[in-house]
């Protein structure tokens, strides 16, 4: 059974892109769309980043057989109960979340009974809302399923065959491993971006004007990350904080044992860090996550 009829919950830059890549990938697939903000749903009905805009969560699913929660994590339950009385018999309800483990609990609150497989689409830019949605988003980027163990394999294998159509690398792990690899990959970056940008902006002997005036690239790539929408990252936060605080933890050590190498002038020490740091560099261009030509490939400088 292939999927024909998806309807999307969430109209921002996720929704919005995954119901372009639907339009143009698997233009035989309809879609359906609602967001929770009246202006959002004008707005996504004019771009046509879905067949149709419904006015309500439950018109928007009553004839699905895939449904996308694309709300922010802290959502997922209340997004949930806005669909129970309409979900389709048999609809697979997944969503894009950053944290899985609650959303699996979230969503088994929620919708007993249904079928949940949790999914993450790796990608993303710091652009948030309706107007930020493209198609080619998921291309080349890894979507993570974790599945429960009962889960209908049947499903994952459509679901799978879902993201692949629109352009996704498909990789299926538990939910608990997914949330310490992705409290390592993204939300403790995310997480001292943040810190490193209001640092900035808060120290008495430089100015917001110097900081911004002078931003080498490094800072300028920390601000980059630290524009992403703050309450999906708000949310992340608070459902994975047992893995963030787990991975925060060794940075902190790690960050402490630097800072005595720079106290003390051990060198070498530095050097050693550099050094394989370096070489994880070239494993992540190596896997294609990103561009190795000058200043990454950017045309906006």
């Amino acid at each position: 059974m292939t999927i024909s009829h998806v309807a999307i919950i969430g109209l921002g830059l996720i929704g919005g892109s995954v119901g372009l890549g639907v339009q143009e990938t698997l233009p035989h697939v309809a879609t359906s769309g609602w967001d929770h903000d009246p202006e959002t749903r004008e707005r996504a009905a004019g771009r046509g980043l879905v067949g149709r805009v419904y006015e309500t969560a439950g018109e928007a699913v009553a004839e699905a057989d895939l449904v996308i929660l694309c709300v922010p994590v802290g959502a997922m339950e209340e997004a949930g109960h806005a669909i129970a009385s309409s979900l389709p018999e048999g609809a697979i309800v997944s969503d894009v979340g950053s944290s899985k483990a609650h959303v699996a609990r979230a969503l088994a609150k929620a919708l007993p009974g249904a079928q949940v497989i949790p999914a993450h689409p790796v990608a993303g830019t710091e652009k948030s809302g309706p107007d930020a949605g493209f198609a080619e988003l998921f291309r080349h980027r890894w979507c993570i399923l974790t599945p429960a163990e009962d889960a209908d394999r049947e499903a994952v294998s459509r679901l799978s065959a879902f993201w692949e159509a629109l352009g996704a690398k498909v990789e299926v792990m538990d939910a608990a491993h997914h949330d310490l690899v992705l409290a390592v990959t993204s939300h403790l970056p995310h997480l001292i971006a943040y810190t490193i940008v209001g640092t900035a902006s808060d120290l008495e002997d430089v100015t917001r004007s110097e900081v911004i005036k002078y931003s080498a690239g490094g800072f300028r790539d920390f601000t980059r990350i630290a524009a992403s929408d703050p309450t999906m990252w708000r949310d992340v936060f608070l459902t994975n904080r047992e893995a963030v605080l787990e991975v925060l933890g060794r940075f902190t050590e790690d960050l402490t044992a630097l800072q005595r190498a720079i106290r003390t002038g051990d060198g070498d020490k530095l050097f050693d860090l550099f050094t394989r740091t370096r070489a994880i560099r070239r494993e992540v261009i190596e896997e294609g996550q990103d561009d190795n030509r000058p200043d990454f490939g950017r045309k906006d400088h």
